[in-house]
């Protein structure tokens, strides 16, 4: 059975940093693509960044420049770096793992993230 455990989430004034973790388990292959989504309330879900096996990287365009996704492929882990952060980056962030550019085979339950002051 996969499972994704997000974990890194937590209140944070504008201008300030976190870093999201995201575990992968019961997945026995390398897993293709690793990403994160959010969600804000009252709004769709949407892609943020995702990271191939091979490295590749994308972006959305509202957290280009501020994020930074890495994984560490041995321990099936996904991070992603937030600096700069905005009161509009609040949401629950979700992460997924996957083919294609965005993954969406399999999804966490999601870490809450507030930027507020």
């Amino acid at each position: 059975q996969v499972q994704l455990v997000e974990s890194g989430g937590g209140l944070v004034q504008p201008g300030g940093s976190l870093r999201l973790s995201c575990v992968a388990s019961g997945i026995s292959a390398t897993i293709n693509v690793m990403g994160w989504y959010r969600q804000a309330p009252g709004k769709q879900r949407e892609p943020v960044a995702a990271m191939a096996s091979g490295g590749r990287t994308t972006y959305a365009d509202s957290v280009k420049g501020r994020s930074t996704i890495s994984r560490d492929n041995t321990k099936n882990t996904v991070y992603l770096q937030m600096n700069s952060l905005k009161p509009e980056d609040t949401a629950v962030y979700y992460c997924a793992v996957g083919g294609g550019i965005w993954p969406n085979a399999y999804w966490g339950r999601g870490t809450q993230v507030t930027v507020s002051s």
